[in-house]
């Protein structure tokens, strides 16, 4: 009895050192086979792929622009584009999630001084250009307040850029030039009359990127406005044969940008929850 027990309790030693021992083969060998793989030269190969979130933040902007301005005229009439120098103003921007799974939405919303205008021009011959009261051109200036809809595609230290939206403004005042043929009276030739329309209002929307040094962006945009508010009553003329006439600029700004709050990484509200789950406990699903 003892003889057979001894004789198990060896066999037992046996089997237990033999597997012992291809344990320690297959760990060496796996470690051999590891140390080969991931040499230097094969991680210098691996491309790792850095992903950055970007939050909901918000920058307030200031900018500065030209354009160039003409109006849809109805009967059509032969025009020239005005050059307007000043569009200038204050934007407000919030980034966010729309519907929860658009991470590169957002809105914009600002109060800008702007200009619009017209230009009329000579026929083939020379001899007879379009009059609105004796004026063959008029400026006007407008204060406008746009709601568009922010779209943006970040890589890198840049972004591009899609606007569109509506707008309403405000014709402040207007300009009247008699140029080489025409006649306008001095009351008129910085008045409104009675059957202008000062309200102004309709469609605007562009394209454009941005250059990013984080708190501070820099956008360049070309933006396409088009009114849907004509610039008289569309009886003034007669009441048997309606006139339409509504401004669209074309518009090159750029606008300097500060991120008012992070655009990426933990914001301070972040931060302060977490360090609060961390004193109470509460971190449980975090990843470190």
């Amino acid at each position: 009895m003892k003889k057979t027990l001894i004789i198990l309790v060896m066999s037992m030693i046996a089997t237990m050192a033999s597997a012992q021992n291809n344990v320690q083969k297959l760990t060496a060998a796996s470690f051999e086979t590891k140390d080969n793989k991931y040499t230097n030269e094969y991680l210098d190969t691996v491309s790792i792929k850095k992903t950055t979130e970007i939050n909901d933040y918000s920058m307030i902007g200031i900018h500065y622009g030209v354009g160039l301005s003409r109006v849809m005229w109805n009967p059509p009439q032969k025009q020239e584009m005005v050059f307007m120098p000043y569009n200038v103003g204050i934007t407000y921007t919030k980034y966010g999630k729309m519907f929860g799974y658009m991470p590169y939405f957002g809105f914009q919303v600002g109060v800008l001084f702007t200009q619009e205008g017209y230009q009329f021009k000579y026929n083939e011959e020379k001899d007879y250009i379009y009059k609105i009261q004796g004026a063959e051109k008029a400026v006007m200036d407008v204060v406008e307040v746009p709601l568009l809809a922010h779209m943006h595609f970040d890589f890198w230290n840049m972004k591009i850029l899609a606007n569109i939206g509506c707008y309403a403004g405000y014709r402040l005042s207007i300009e009247r030039f008699p140029g080489e043929t025409g006649s306008v009276k001095e009351e008129l030739r910085h008045s409104f009359m009675d059957t202008d329309r000062r309200i102004d209002y309709g469609i605007k929307g562009g394209l454009g990127f941005g250059i990013i040094f984080d708190p501070i962006e820099i956008h360049i945009q070309a933006m396409y406005k088009h009114s849907l508010g004509t610039l008289y009553e569309p009886d003034h003329y007669s009441e048997y044969y309606y006139r339409f006439a509504y401004p669209s600029n074309i518009i090159i700004s750029a606008g300097v940008h500060f991120q008012l709050t992070k655009r990426t990484g933990q914001t301070k509200a972040e931060l302060k929850k977490l360090a609060k789950d961390m004193v109470y406990g509460n971190i449980e699903g975090k990843s470190w």
